[in-house]
């Protein structure tokens, strides 16, 4: 019998984003539901023909969504708000995309459930919400009709659901606080997911697969005693009639291995790529149940580099050292890379061969699992593992000796800005001349079709470089004219000319190749298309000075400079594997410095440097924060403006992250001005800023970009109200959540009014 193959879940936009397109469109009222529904059935029928033509034993169902799987496994629990349940939609996807989007219209005015970083990857999810009126029940058939559909396609597959113990810790109360898990709801829940198990018993299936990723997170005895509760009710309900796969990811489960062991179950996933040396000692130290089957996740799920075969044949062979019952799987879902390199040609074969994306990966499981059957002999004479190994004999890039030299020779000076921030605050506030509450924007402004039209025209050669550029400064115009319309006191050019706020900067960076078509989802039909890290990082050239200085000399008032910080960068681009993130960051680090230093050179005194992504790779374990992470993160941060001007303000932005917890490295980073994410949050993280004696200036939010409804003024006085309860007026900014490069002129123009609006009658209140 051949070794068995699993995958977590595959992409689901589709090869061409077809899904995305197709939602899209219904939003515009171009499609209807069922043109949804039927592109949805076309993705999955695909999916798993490719899943199986590969030699894939264990095909993911349910791992199709139309939006995100929380929010599907909410709605699988009913857990609605009331909110919601009131618009009395007649198809259940109107309400789910109300959920998710938010909804402004003849049925009422409610805004969408707070959205969050799923652990350490880019996507994001939508926060389940229990409100008084919740009954924990099942609601709906979607993860049945799903698994019905591809059983009537020929294929039967193992239906994945969101685990109950994740859902819980990462599920909220209507007030944004964790849930007070008393036995009554873990009965509830519990018996929801025992039902599910008997119901896939009734249908036949084989397996059965639980995501539990947040075991991987620090735990305490509370949390151990709430895992126990939940699966003690759930797994007699298999009565052996169906497997069951406790799935995890992203980390390590050693602290809790022990405890899994005892419960028996089918199959335990275990990251081998994360999680590999804490899991591997917790299995030799505690062996493997009898019934169970170890799922070895050796296949990376969330980056494009091919697979060291030995490696994972290694690792394998180290788990089959206390079991004969181990499984080849990918790591996590391969949700998290792109769909297929087919199409990718103009990489080149000698750069391509070198990587792998999610049809890709499910080659490289069966082959592995086809070479770990294999004895010595042949696996020496395998061609498949030659080829393999060729890929990693060191000799796929040279070293930038430049770079490196300019690494070696970095001080602590370098990461230390002077004078101390309160000193330089008073020198800007006298310098820039700003009101109280002073009112700005977070960079982008819409990129409507007409900007991607012109953006791919010049891509294809119908229009000439200064063609195109006379169109950019036309919007920039017109942008600047909107600003001082409606009041803004400092202003941004709008980013017409970038096509995303990382892959721009990587196009006028040397070290950085871009693909065609590898777009990853990141949220709903949002989707992401990262440039790879290839080589060593420098500046080619300067990459924004024109344009901001061009902005400059188009207005009398402060012109935000717009960058994206070293860390955002890495972290929104596929990585190198063969040196650590740290070096790649402080490479970034220093080419981004060059442009503060050009920018303020040219007259540029506002100078705003995103990382909005700071938080995203933050260790999962707290004990690691510092260490593997925050402690060379926050400096390679510093690196980059510690050299300015004391009169020289420097801005940045963090996006839908918990900040909370590292609120004082984000004020270690020590920026001048910081914009958050915040009004999804319910503006929890003012408690945080308020308790850490936060000394950056500060912009929460105060309206949510990622919806399309229009927040009244009055809404948004009020918000900046809660605001000022937690922090002093002279720390204050008042600007929305986000760009709004993804929003329409419809929305954002009417929005931007009512935010300025709003702090003009605070302002007189004051």
């Amino acid at each position: 019998m051949s070794v068995l193959t699993s995958i977590s879940g595959f992409p689901r936009v589709g090869r061409n984003r077809e899904l995305k397109k197709i939602i899209e469109a219904y939003w515009k009222g171009n499609a209807t539901l069922d043109d949804v529904r039927g592109v949805g059935r076309e993705l999955r029928a695909e999916h798993w023909k490719l899943e199986q033509a590969a030699g894939i034993d264990l095909l993911p169902s349910n791992d199709f969504s139309l939006y995100d799987q929380m929010l599907d496994t909410a709605i699988l629990l009913n857990v609605i708000p009331a909110r919601y349940r009131r618009l009395s939609f007649k198809e259940p996807e109107e309400t789910l995309f109300a959920m998710a989007r938010g909804y402004q219209g003849e049925r009422g005015d409610v805004t969408a459930l707070p959205m969050k970083k799923w652990f350490t990857t880019n996507y994001h999810y939508l926060v389940p919400e229990f409100d008084e009126a919740t009954e924990v029940k099942l609601n709906g058939s979607k993860p049945f009709d799903e698994y019905e559909e591809a059983k009537a396609l020929g294929y039967e597959t193992k239906p994945v659901l969101i685990g109950p113990y994740t859902f819980l810790k990462l599920a909220r109360n209507s007030e944004a606080q964790e849930l007070d898990i008393d036995e009554g709801l873990i009965d509830a829940v519990a018996g929801v997911y025992a039902q599910v198990v008997r119901r896939f018993a009734d249908l036949g299936a084989q397996w059965l697969q639980l995501d539990e990723p947040y075991l991987v997170m620090d735990k305490s005895d509370a949390d151990v005693r709430l895992f126990k509760a939940l699966y003690s009710r759930i797994l007699p309900a298999r009565e052996d009639r169906v497997k069951i796969l406790l799935n995890t990811y992203f980390g390590n489960i050693a602290d809790i291995y022990e405890t899994v062991k005892l419960f028996e179950f089918d199959g335990v996933g275990l990251d081998l790529v994360e999680g590999r040396d804490e899991n591997l000692a917790a299995v030799h130290q505690h062996g493997v149940a009898a019934r169970t089957t170890l799922f070895a996740g050796v296949v990376n799920g969330r980056n494009i580099w091919r697979n060291n075969y030995a490696t994972s044949i290694g690792l394998i062979d180290a788990l089959r050292q206390t079991t004969d019952r181990v499984a080849v799987a990918s790591a996590c879902s391969l949700l998290h890379v792109p769909f297929s390199t087919q199409g990718e040609e103009a990489l080149g074969e000698d750069v391509l061969k070198h990587f792998a994306f999610a049809v890709e990966k499910l080659d490289e499981v069966r082959q592995i699992a086809d070479l770990v059957e294999l004895d010595d002999d042949a696996k020496r004479a395998s061609s498949a593992l030659a080829a393999n190994q060729l890929l990693f004999d060191g000799s796929r890039m040279a070293r930038d000796e430049a770079v490196a030299a300019r690494l070696a020779a970095l001080s602590d000076a370098d990461f230390t800005r002077l004078p101390a921030r309160a000193e330089r605050q008073r020198a800007q506030k006298e310098a820039l001349g700003l009101p109280a509450l002073p009112t700005t924007t977070i960079g982008s402004f819409p990129q409507t079709k007409e900007v991607r039209a012109e953006r791919a025209r010049l891509r294809k050669g119908e229009i000439s470089q200064d063609e195109y550029d006379a169109f950019i400064r036309g919007r920039i115009d017109e942008a600047i004219r909107q600003q001082e319309r409606i009041g803004l006191d400092v202003l941004v050019h709008g980013e017409f000319e970038r096509n995303d706020m990382v892959e721009y900067f990587g196009q006028n960076l040397n070290g950085f190749l871009f693909t065609k078509n590898a777009w990853v989802q990141s949220y709903g039909t949002r989707c992401v298309k990262p440039p790879i890290v290839w080589g060593d990082v420098s500046r080619a050239q300067p990459i924004t000075v024109a344009w901001s200085t061009y902005a400059q000399s188009r207005t009398d008032k402060p012109m935000k400079g717009m960058l994206t910080g070293p860390v955002t960068i890495l972290n929104w681009s596929w990585p190198r594997e063969d040196i650590s993130n740290e070096e790649q960051t402080q490479q970034l680090a220093l080419a981004i410095r060059d442009e503060v230093l050009d920018l303020q050179n040219a007259g540029i005194t506002i100078i705003q440097i995103d990382e909005a992504a700071l938080r995203e790779k933050l260790p999962l374990r707290r004990s690691d924060w510092h260490a593997k992470y925050l402690d060379w993160a926050v400096p390679a941060f510093r690196l980059v403006h510690s050299a300015v001007e004391p009169t020289t303000q420097i801005h940045t932005h963090m996006c839908y992250s918990e900040f909370n917890d590292i609120i004082e490295d984000i004020d270690a980073m020590d920026a001048d001005v910081i914009s958050f994410e915040a009004s999804r949050g319910d503006l929890v993280v003012l408690d945080a800023i308020h308790d850490a004696q936060f000394e950056t200036e500060a912009g929460p939010g105060v309206y949510d970009i990622h919806s399309p409804r229009i927040p009244s003024t009055d809404e948004i006085e009020e918000r900046i109200g809660e605001i000022l309860d937690k922090m002093d007026v002279d720390k204050v900014w008042i600007n929305p959540d986000c760009g709004l490069k993804t929003r329409g002129n419809a929305e954002t123009w009417p929005s931007l009014e009512h935010m300025v609006e709003a702090a003009r009658r605070v302002r007189a209140r004051l």
